[in-house]
């Protein structure tokens, strides 16, 4: 039996390095209004932040509206910031651009959560998904500018 536990142990530590497992995912209305400004969450401006790629708002993210809190972003300026994570739930995926920080798994837009749940995201408030993380090219993110603003 130890042997057993040991192993999914292993399994779980491997899963986690490699960027996969399974997560909470909730959502926040914040992120569906694109007139939002990028100032009000973790990845706004600092070395890691999407200012420096030209973005000011939510809505011109090349990923909006499939965006959010991930718990990989530990906050200002976090390394994981414009991260892109592919979300499954049940038969649906969506991609989603890591823009703030959250406390546990994924907090994304109401937007978002519906094109995950089929349009059941309000009915289900809280699901749990697989996440993959993917390159940032998949969330429409290119290369960091070499001179940031």
């Amino acid at each position: 039996m130890q042997f057993l536990g040991i192993c999914a142990v292993f399994a779980l530590c491997a899963s986690a390095a490699l960027g996969q497992g399974t997560v909470s995912v909730s959502y926040d209305q914040l992120y569906d209004d694109g007139s939002e400004s990028l100032n009000y969450v973790a990845c706004s401006d600092g070395p890691n932040g999407l200012e420096q790629y030209g973005y000011t708002t939510l809505s011109t993210l090349p990923n909006f509206p499939n965006i959010g809190g991930a718990q990989v972003v530990t906050g200002f300026g976090s390394a994981e910031c414009g991260t892109c994570w592919q979300l499954a739930y049940d038969s649906y995926t969506i991609n989603v651009l890591a823009i703030d920080s959250t406390a546990n798994g994924f907090n994304i837009a109401l937007e978002a959560m519906n094109n995950l749940t089929n349009g059941q995201a309000v009915f289900l408030g809280r699901v749990n998904a697989t996440a993959t993380q993917l390159d940032a090219s998949d969330c429409g993110l290119g290369e960091k500018p070499d001179n940031p603003n």
